[in-house]
Parts: structure tokens; sequence; C-alpha cells
């Protein structure tokens, strides 16, 4: 299988992207609308928008839509669709400081891209900036399951020039990359899960099947905080409930079959009980593992 440059990948992708039945997008659509919330009259940054499916969809439901990414291709498809007019799209590489201003945006998502991003820390420290405090601001975020690089899976597609499967590059980031960096750019994480395929998912879209009881989609939600004393506990604390949290995720879809059936035979997992403070914030969190 080729590998590709992030940029040259998604330049070609952008071709098929829309169009491919790639079900991590389809997983993903299922449960990030009630992390979004209403968007009504917010202000909303799209890092990594890709083609445009969120930026589009929330510029119709009311926001003022601002929208990032350095696949010059991908904004041109986004650009000729329906209501593209509503949206500003700029084309900025996300390895590198945020083009926009501090405390601007009541919503900033990163969808399906972080995997791409070398440090992601550097990465949560930027969308902290941009994002108005809580209880109003929220960043909205998601990402390939780290548990399917174990299968030796990454963003991949079949290349509309050569028709061939080719891969785009990434790193092995773990679930506690993600929950650290987040920790470490202030914010406190009011949502965790880890949702794995199901046979429901399978039907709707064929290439999901392979996958059927095995980790592929990881969400989160977090705000940004003020300081306190219980920060550095806080943070210490979640750390470790994140690696217990995966590592059982990982040895339950090691073994395909029984999760499989597993998930076909409830909609959630059992939560895991958390501490009532992931940082600063007053918010009780949850970290959870659910199926599609």
């Amino acid at each position: 299988m080729k590998t590709l440059s992030v940029r040259e990948g998604y330049d070609r992708w952008a071709e098929v992207y829309d169009g491919d039945g790639n079900p991590l997008i389809a997983l993903e659509e299922r449960h990030i609308g009630r992390l979004i919330g209403e968007v009504a009259g917010l202000d909303v940054a799209d890092v990594g928008c890709g083609t445009g499916r969120h930026a589009l969809a929330l510029a119709t439901a009311g926001a003022r839509v601002t929208a990032l990414d350095f696949s010059r291709r991908m904004l041109e498809v986004a650009g000729t669709k329906p209501g593209a007019e509503r949206v500003r799209f700029l084309l900025h590489d996300l390895n590198r400081p945020l083009p926009l201003a501090d405390d601007a945006f009541d919503r900033v998502l990163c969808c399906l891209v972080a995997e791409h991003i070398p440090d992601p820390g550097a990465l949560f420290r930027e969308l902290a900036r941009v994002c108005r405090r809580a209880p109003r601001g929220a960043v909205v975020f998601s990402v390939m399951h780290p548990a399917l690089m174990l299968r030796g899976v990454q963003a991949r597609f079949i290349d509309p020039g050569t028709g061939k499967r080719t891969q785009l590059a990434s790193h092995p980031h773990q679930v506690t990359d993600y929950v650290r960096a987040a920790l470490q750019a202030g914010l406190g994480i009011e949502h965790l899960s880890e949702h794995v395929a199901d046979a429901s998912l399978a039907a709707a879209c064929p290439r999901a099947e392979k996958y059927v009881g095995w980790p592929m989609l990881l969400l989160m939600k977090a705000t940004r905080q003020r300081a306190s004393r219980r920060s550095t506990r806080s943070q210490r604390v979640w750390t470790v409930m994140s690696e217990k949290s995966a590592a059982g995720v990982i040895r339950a879809g090691s073994n395909r079959s029984s999760a499989g059936r597993a998930s076909r035979r409830r909609s959630t997992a059992s939560r895991v009980s958390t501490p009532s403070r992931m940082t600063a914030g007053d918010e009780k969190s949850s970290c959870e593992r659910t199926s599609s």
C-alpha cells in the first residue's frame, strides 16, 4: 500500500471523499450532534474541515462558521456545495498556530484529523486558545480510535487516479496522549467516549464488517476552566483513569467475536465510575465505552 503525505493524500482523496462509504464518518455522525448542541447564533470554528461536512450543516443551522483546512482541493470541493457562501473558508496548515483570535468561538470542532498532527499538545493549546470559556464555549473533538492502529489501520482510500489503495501518513497517538493534551491546555473534559462498530453500522457501511466489536472512534467534549489547586491532582487521576479505560477497550477488542456479540446485546456498555472533577471545572465528567 502506498503512503502519501497528508496534504497530497487529502488533495487526491477529495475527489471521492464524500461518496466512498467511510464507516468512521458514519459512526461519528451518529453521536457528535449531541456534543455540539444547538448552534443558532453561535460562532463556530471547524478546524480541519475537509469537504465541509460539518461546516455547511452548522451554517445551515444558523451558526457563523469559520472553517480551516490545508488541503486546497478539499476546500475547493467544499466551496462548490450549496450553502458554501455562508462559511468563511481558510487555507491553513494545522501544524501552525491558528489564524484566529483568542476567545472568539462558542464551539471549536476538530474532527477526524488529529492522528495526522505530530504534536497533539500544540493542537489542543490552539483549540483552547480560540474557544470561549465555559459555560458558553466548548471544544468538540473526534479522532480515529488509536486501537485501530494495532490492526495496521490508518486513514486510507482508493486513489481515483491510480485505482490503488493508498494511506495517509499518521502518528500512533494513544488515548492518554489526547487526554493529557486537553488537560495541559487548560481544558476540563466533560465527555469522553469510545465507540465500537456493531452490526447496524456494518449493515449501513459494508466496510465496517471487518471491525465489528472493535473500537473505531474516540469522542471528547471539553471546556476552558479556571485554574485551581486541585488541577494537577485531577490531571494525574484522569490520566490513570484513561489509561485503564483504553487498556480495557483494547483487551475487549482483541477478542473480536465475543466483543461483537456483546455490542449487539446492548447499545451502551456500563459506565466507568469517575471522580466528580476532571480539572478545575465543576462539571461532573464521564468516561464511557459504547457500541455504535
